[in-house]
């Protein structure tokens, strides 16, 4: 594409001839700063007397989009972007690529800036790292790290090779194997399913090179794919570098951040304009892949051969020691890399010594074999909210591979979370090694699982049975422990209420359980239960509600209560439980909210359903009701208040999982802030805890701190969910009509001076 010169016309500003300024905005969730900022830049530049296009990268996709023309008349283009945004479409003029947040804050000062921007030189693109620092800092919330960035891209891309693999592979074994004489199976060659069988291991071999391609391609962009996908191909192939064993996992998350942070230093060399076209295609993908391939086998390579070696030359020295100990010594190996040169030593170690008659050995590998796929599964079956929709769907993949003695299953989680996962898993393989090293446990066949002892190669099947469980459950309930320590300390959990405190107490949803208490019981220490009036009424759970509802000490785990529905007597909702006096709760009667708790005066209750709210309208085509509009939050802080927020929401009926609902809008806040200034905040999450979308909104009298750009606390909160699915569909173009009605200074007067629930419908319904 041919573009016309960079600089604007001469003379053009604010006294001059208008400039004709093109924009994209984006954020990551794609819901609300997306729209808002290209209302703010159309508003301002309208203002100054200059013309401008603005391109919107929302959940619905790309609108307005950009034409060549465009472009080609353009006198300069603002990227107001905490997403990464393709630039290469804008060499040759004058780019400012700034955060979202800075688009809604300073759009009048950005088109100034414009003017005086660097002109974008095209090739491989703009930074990603540069673009997520400067929209962290204008967003002013917490941002991931690149790395950290970088290594969920590549997991994220991984785990259906995984799946695919792991799955194809355990159906072949499970259809197609034949039993052999000594136990084990073995798929004839030429088969229907031994095609099958090589098909799934052709994924396994794709899962290490695709880790590190996208861990690469997240740091330095498309030049950085196929150096990060040659290094992950030879870091998993270790007969390159004279091992046994390749490095697995691990070494292909080496190789993608070296083949990532290599191509970025590659970017900065400057070389002459005729060879800057060829430098993304050509020039650095040939030079980072011949640089760091050989580095990784002349350097990084001999390392781990020597480990490999010297590992194996170590177990032979044990094998006279202690049963318990060897086998402990196994299971951590067999647990610490899932395929790499540990894992390879101790299963090469134990497979070996099946022909010398020595099978109590390979008896403890196979026990611990299973435990990291089958402990991580279970730990998204233990503790849910922990997981997001995509990693519980591989924990149950993980389950079915750990069955078949596929541990490579539990790769996604270790390079997600190696800081929890590794120990956990190497934790857990000990326990199982050790067990089965105890109880004598045999297995003649050079492969793992629960598979090999239903085909009889195991001997003592009770005892190997009873390390794996034990070694899974010990596995899971550490992997959890960790992660939800983990994620507690980065501050996404809630932050318990201390106990004892009087704190105001937002209305519940149909029910408020006391730790310790089922729904209804009344039983709970820290406070009472509640039955919503309509069948419709959902209980909504509420992780340590002891501590969260006024300090009790029950033992219960209310992390994912069950939606209740029950009624009392005659159709009416029962009366506060026992505990009532220090943890206020509402009884819903006949539909209508009636107080009761301690001063009456914490809480406003949320206004009922809409037909039964003086005839208020619906707003947002029905995505926002009475049932979820509070005229008064009770919370005092932002966390907190997503919390009220989430459990609002789910009045409305359509949230399934408030705990995951919270989690995903507190992960979105990571990313950056929701509050978008002018006393306005509209925390979002695209998730599967709601079956259908669903807004809330709420009012703050004193306003909550909730990092907005321009400092002021957020009085007017709107909270939208939406399925993960939903992406295209009319509600995402009504929620974003939302966004741009929110910068009218007059209807957030409105909203701000609505006497009740009612009212507040009614200014809502404006938005058309």
């Amino acid at each position: 594409m041919t573009t016309s010169p960079a600089g604007p016309r001469k003379g053009a500003g604010r006294d001059g001839q208008g400039l004709k300024l093109l924009a994209v905005t984006a954020c990551p969730t794609g819901i609300a700063h997306t729209y808002m900022a290209a209302e703010k830049l159309a508003q301002a530049a309208e203002s100054l007397g200059h013309e401008i296009k603005v391109e919107t990268q929302g959940s619905i996709g790309a609108e307005n989009v950009l034409s060549d023309n465009d472009v080609r008349e353009a006198d300069g283009i603002i990227v107001a972007a905490d997403k990464d945004v393709d630039l290469a479409r804008f060499a040759g003029k004058r780019v400012l690529a700034v955060g979202v947040a800075e688009g809604i804050r300073h759009p009048e000062q950005l088109i100034e800036r414009v003017r005086s921007a660097p002109v974008h030189e095209g090739g491989a693109g703009a930074s990603r790292s540069g673009r997520a620092s400067e929209g962290a800092a204008a967003g002013g919330g917490r941002e991931r790290s690149v790395a950290y960035k970088a290594l969920m891209n590549g997991v994220s891309y991984m785990i259906p090779f995984v799946v695919v693999g792991g799955l194809l592979i355990a159906v072949s074994l499970a259809l197609g194997g034949h039993p052999r004489p000594d136990g084990g199976l073995v798929i004839p060659d030429g088969s229907f399913w031994k095609q099958v069988n090589d098909i799934g291991v052709i994924g396994f071999t794709l899962m290490v090179p695709i880790l590190s391609g996208y861990i690469a391609y997240a740091i330095g962009d498309r030049p950085a794919l196929v150096p990060g996908m040659i290094g992950g191909w030879i870091a998993n192939t270790g007969a390159l570098y004279g091992s046994k064993a390749g490095a697995g996992f691990i070494g292909a998350i080496v190789t993608g951040f070296l083949a990532g942070g290599l191509v970025l230093w590659i970017k900065k060399v400057r070389v002459p304009k005729f060879v800057r076209p060829i430098m993304p295609i050509i020039v650095i993908p040939v030079v980072a892949t011949t640089v760091l391939g050989l580095f990784f086998i002349y350097v990084i390579g001999r390392p781990v051969s020597w480990v490999f070696t010297h590992l194996t030359d170590w177990l032979g020295g044990m094998t006279g020691s202690s049963a318990v100990l060897l086998g402990a010594v196994l299971g951590l190996m067999i647990a610490f890399d899932m395929g790499g040169p540990v894992n390879k030593t101790a299963f090469l170690f134990g497979a070996g010594l099946i022909a010398t008659g020595n099978q109590s050995v390979m008896g403890m590998c196979a026990a611990a074999i299973p435990v990291m796929p089958l402990g991580q599964g279970l730990a998204t079956l233990i503790r849910r909210r922990l997981y997001s929709e995509q990693e519980r769907e591989t924990g149950m993949a993980a389950l079915f591979m750990g069955l078949f003695g596929i541990s490579e299953g539990a790769i996604p989680f270790a390079a997600a979370r190696p800081a929890q996962v590794i120990p956990a898993n190497m934790l857990g393989g000990a326990v199982a090694g050790a067990v089965a090293g105890l109880a004598g446990a045999t297995d003649a066949v050079p492969h793992g699982g629960p598979i090999v002892a239903v085909l009889g190669a195991v001997g003592g099947v009770p005892s190997f049975a009873v390390a794996v469980v034990a070694g899974s459950l010990v596995t899971a309930l550490v992997t959890v422990a960790l992660v939800d320590l983990s994620e507690r300390r980065k501050g996404r959990a809630v932050a318990p209420v201390l106990a004892g405190a009087a704190v105001p107490v937002a209305e519940p949803v149909g029910a408020v359980v006391g730790a310790g208490g089922a729904p209804g019981s009344g039983t709970g220490a820290g406070g009472g239960a509640v039955a919503g009036a309509a069948a419709r009424t959902a209980a909504v759970p509420s992780p340590a509600a002891g501590d969260e509802r006024g300090g009790g000490d029950g033992q219960g785990e209310n992390d994912e209560q069950e939606e209740s529905g029950e009624q009392g007597e005659n159709g009416e909702g029962a009366a506060p439980a026992a505990g009532g006096g220090e943890d206020a709760a509402y009884a819903v009667r006949d539909g209508q909210g009636d107080q009761g708790g301690q001063d009456g005066q914490d809480a406003e209750p949320a206004v009922p359903d809409d037909r039964d709210a003086d005839g208020a309208p619906e707003a947002l085509s029905g995505y926002l009701t009475g049932r979820t509009v509070r005229t008064r939050l009770a919370a005092g802080e932002k966390e907190a208040a997503i919390r009220e927020m989430a459990e609002l929401a789910a009045r409305g009926g359509s949230v399934t999982d408030v705990a995951e609902l919270v989690r995903v809008a507190l992960a979105r806040e990571a990313q950056g802030t929701t509050g978008l200034g002018e006393e306005i905040a509209v925390p979002h999450a695209k998730t599967d805890a709601v079956t259908a979308p669903v807004v809330a909104f709420a009012r703050s009298a004193e306003g909550i701190d909730w990092g907005s750009p321009d400092g002021t606390p957020a009085r007017l909160v709107f909270l939208i969910a939406v399925p993960r699915a939903a992406a295209g569909e009319e509600h995402l173009r009504i929620l974003a009509l939302l966004s741009r009605k929110l910068t009218d200074a007059g209807f957030r007067a409105r909203l701000r001076g609505a006497a009740d629930g009612p009212e507040v419908l009614r200014v809502l319904a404006e938005i058309r």
